[in-house]
């Protein structure tokens, strides 16, 4: 595969988790919500390092390390890197049960809808970047 082929590649898998997100979200999946923000902005993140590092991405989860590893940390604003703290349990937390009930209590539709719109807002910018 070409550097521009993984890029597409990462990319539609972002859109289509990112499609999902506000679809679980139409059906109050809270959980999934959150899990699929986390999906996309991680899918999202493994095309920008793809582009920027023209190798393939590690086999993580974790946003920031993707970041960091992909020498673009740096340029997300303060709250970008905030948002991606955020983000960045929420993979771990929808899997497990002694998370899940925590986190169950957080997302609220106000929450959800919050990371809905952060999640497609930061997808947007890297999308820029590339």
């Amino acid at each position: 595969m070409t550097t521009e082929e993984k890029v597409k590649y990462w990319i539609e898998l972002s859109n289509y988790d990112m499609e999902t997100s506000k679809v679980m979200f139409k059906t109050k999946r809270y959980l999934y919500v959150a899990f699929m923000c986390h999906q996309t902005i991680e899918k999202i993140f493994k095309a920008y390092f793809s582009k920027l590092m023209e190798e393939t991405p590690p086999y993580t989860h974790k946003l920031t390390y993707l970041a960091q590893h992909g020498g673009f940390y740096d340029l997300l604003s303060e709250e970008q890197q905030n948002f991606v703290t955020e983000l960045e349990p929420l993979n771990i937390e929808t899997r497990y049960p002694e998370y899940k009930k925590r986190l169950m209590k957080r997302l609220s539709p106000y929450y959800c809808e919050m990371l809905v719109k952060k999640t497609k807002t930061l997808q947007k910018w890297i999308k820029e970047q590339l």
